[in-house]
This record gives structure tokens, C-alpha cells and sequence, in this order.
């Protein structure tokens, strides 16, 4: 099968392009000829050519709504399509998503749309979370199937009537495994909280070290992990509670596997998400997680059994949470590896590809069908 993933953006890595890169890789190695489409070059960019995956930079395809530039884009995509003869075409993230339909549209290709995330208001602004639901249920007649990365997804598409049910699936995100010697050791003492996660909204680093501040007296060190726009004020914020010499920040990593190994919590702040990656990760490195009960955030963490999960922007009661985790060696040990269990059984990498796998296979087999004569 020849296989075309679309992805907006190249200058900044998220989960999004992590997971167009591991698809992508995936379905190579499964003999598929399978290579991307990319707003430009950047990081995101490295990462492909790192993993082997063929791609394409378009001078037009960006982040920011322009009619102008837009239109341009789906001409650009129409055009690399036309080219590359795909049998599929795989869209990730709004932007994309649309254009990417509307160029597949043209050409009667068919369509499969990921969207990370609906831009719904608990995103943005309401005026503009008008503008991209009406572009959503316009997309939707476009595509043969949506593939939502957890059921909060699905569930809002359906409330908001972004799409019908029967064009609606759930593949949860899955991660690769790693080494057994790269598996945390929670039980051990002094505890280390880790948190791997962009400086920028949605994501709610104020919260957690504002909780943090809480917990002034008991014995804990911060990693966080990720770069942004807002990571310098988040450094002044952590010096201004005077745990300046208590909090490392490390930059972005591609792949915090390592950091994760030596710490023995996980945390994540967030006001908004789809189906974060970064707790997969915890999950697979057998740490506890204290995370904000929002979008799928539930589907992975099992409050009281794997973590804990608390009310989004209040750090009193994620203070609790850390609090909890930081007094309990045995508590953080059995909720890691129960943590560790769910990640075998329900988020591996594999997981994620066999079932993304079989969606392709039935819009595929769908449209031969629709082509063959009467």
C-alpha cells in the first residue's frame, strides 16, 4: 500500500509528529511504501530523516489560518499527491486535516484524519473555536474514517456533531518499549518528580510548581523536560518560591526514556489534552503518575490504582496528590507496576499499529469495492 501522512508543522516536535514518525516507520517496516508531507523543515524534520522516513518540505502548508496561503497549500498538496499516487492519505492535527481533505477531495483519494485534539473551546476562544468546528463537520463528508487517539476524542466529536459515528474509531496512542535497565525504581528515596511536557498552553507548569511550593519541607527534587515559549518565565517563577536549586530543567529531549529511569514520580499539569504521550511513557517506565483529570488523561491513569489524578489548575489539591506519593515508597512502587502492566497490555507501539493498521485495510478494501465495475 502506498501510504502519505500529512502533518502541519516541522518546527516544533509534539505528539502529533512523534506519532506520524513511529506510524510511518512502522508501516515501512511493514513493507509499506509509506513517506509525509510537512509544513517546512525543522526538528520535526530531523526526526524523519533519523528514522528513515522519507518526506517532503511544502513551502505553504503552516500552523496560522491565511486564505491566501492556504489555498496555495492545498495546490502545493494536490500537486506532491498527484506525484506520489498515494493508495491512502493519512492527516494529523487541524490545519492539515482540512487542507489535507480538501486536496484528497480533488483528487478522489481517500481520506483518514487524526485529530490530536479537537479545536474546540476548552482549546481556544470561542470565536475561533466556532470557525474550526464549522471546518471540522465540513471535513468530515470528506474523510473515510477519523481515528480518534482515545474515547474523550470520539466522545466530543460526537457531543459537538463534528462527525457521525460510523465514520468515528479509537486507536489509543502507543509507545515503544524500552531496555528492562532503563525501568524506574519509584520505592527508592530521595524522590525525584519528573515532568516531560512543552512550555506552552495547555500545559500548566505554574500549577505544579506552585504545588511544589507547597511541599517545601519534604525531600523531593524536580526534572522537567521540554523547551517553549514560556520556559524562561517558568524558571523565574521556580526561582521566585525559592526552589530555584531544587529544579533542573533540561531542555528538550528526544527521547526522555533516560530521565525517566531515575526519577520515581511523574507529573502533568495540563488545563487541556487529548491523549498525552509523555504518560505512556511514564507508564512504561513503571512510574506512578499525579496528573490533571482532563480530556484522556482517565483512559491511561487508574486514580488509586496506577496514579492520581486531581482537579486542573488547583495546586492544593495537586500538592496532595504529590504528597501522597512522596510520604508512600510501597505506594509508589505497586502503582508503578500496575502502571507497568497497563502499558503492556493496552499501550504498546504494536498495539497501535496493528489496529491503525486494519483501519487502513478497511477503507482500502471499501474503496476497491466503490471502484470495481457492476
Amino acid at each position: 500500500m502506498r501510504l502519505v501522512y500529512i502533518v502541519t508543522r516541522a518546527d516544533s516536535v509534539g505528539g502529533a509528529s512523534i506519532h506520524v514518525r513511529d506510524l510511518a516507520r512502522a508501516m515501512r517496516e511493514r513493507g509499506h511504501a509509506a513517506s509525509v508531507l510537512v509544513g517546512g523543515r525543522g526538528p520535526v524534520t530531523d526526526q524523519f530523516e533519523s528514522a528513515g522516513v522519507p518526506f517532503q518540505a511544502l513551502q505553504f502548508l503552516r500552523r496560522d489560518v491565511s486564505p491566501p496561503e492556504d489555498f496555495m497549500a492545498i495546490l502545493e498538496l494536490a500537486g506532491a499527491l498527484k506525484r506520489l499516487k498515494p493508495d491512502l492519505v493519512s492527516t494529523h492535527t487541524a490545519k492539515a486535516g482540512f487542507l489535507g481533505a480538501a486536496a484528497c477531495r480533488l483528487l478522489s483519494i481517500p481520506v483518514i484524519h487524526t485529530p490530536h485534539g479537537w479545536p474546540t473551546a476548552e482549546r481556544m476562544r470561542s470565536r475561533k473555536s466556532l470557525f474550526y468546528g464549522r471546518a471540522e463537520k465540513l471535513a468530515a463528508r470528506w474523510r473515510s474514517r477519523i481515528v480518534c487517539v482515545c474515547e474523550y476524542e470520539k466522545r466530543i466529536a460526537l457531543e459537538q456533531g463534528l462527525a457521525p459515528q460510523g465514520k468515528l474509531v479509537v486507536v489509543h496512542n502507543g509507545v515503544r518499549d524500552i531496555a528492562e535497565e532503563l525501568r524506574a525504581r519509584p520505592e527508592r528515596s530521595p524522590v525525584r518528580i519528573c515532568s516531560v511536557a512543552r512550555f506552552q498552553a495547555p500545559k500548566d507548569h505554574e500549577t505544579l510548581l506552585r504545588a511544589l511550593a507547597l511541599l517545601r519541607g519534604q525531600n523531593w527534587k524536580l526534572d522537567l523536560a521540554g523547551d517553549g515559549p514560556d520556559e524562561e518565565k517558568m524558571r523565574r517563577l521556580a526561582a521566585d518560591l525559592g526552589m530555584g536549586g531544587r529544579t533542573s530543567f533540561h531542555g528538550y529531549l528526544a527521547d526522555p526514556a533516560g530521565l525517566l529511569a531515575q526519577c520515581q514520580v511523574f507529573a502533568l499539569a495540563s488545563n487541556s489534552e487529548a491523549f498525552p504521550r509523555s504518560i505512556l511513557e511514564a507508564l512504561r517506565a513503571g512510574l506512578p503518575v499525579a496528573a490533571a483529570d482532563v480530556g484522556g488523561v482517565g483512559e491511561a491513569v487508574r486514580s488509586g490504582a496506577n496514579g492520581l489524578l486531581v482537579e486542573k489548575a488547583s495546586p492544593e489539591k495537586f500538592a496532595a496528590a504529590l504528597g501522597r506519593l512522596l510520604a508512600d515508597a510501597e505506594l509508589r512502587r505497586t502503582m508503578g507496576a500496575e502502571g507497568r502492566a497497563r502499558f503492556e497490555d493496552r499501550f504498546r507501539l504494536e498495539t497501535m499499529v496493528e489496529r491503525t493498521a486494519a483501519v487502513y485495510a478497511t477503507v482500502q478494501n471499501r474503496t476497491a469495492r466503490a471502484e470495481r465495475p457492476t
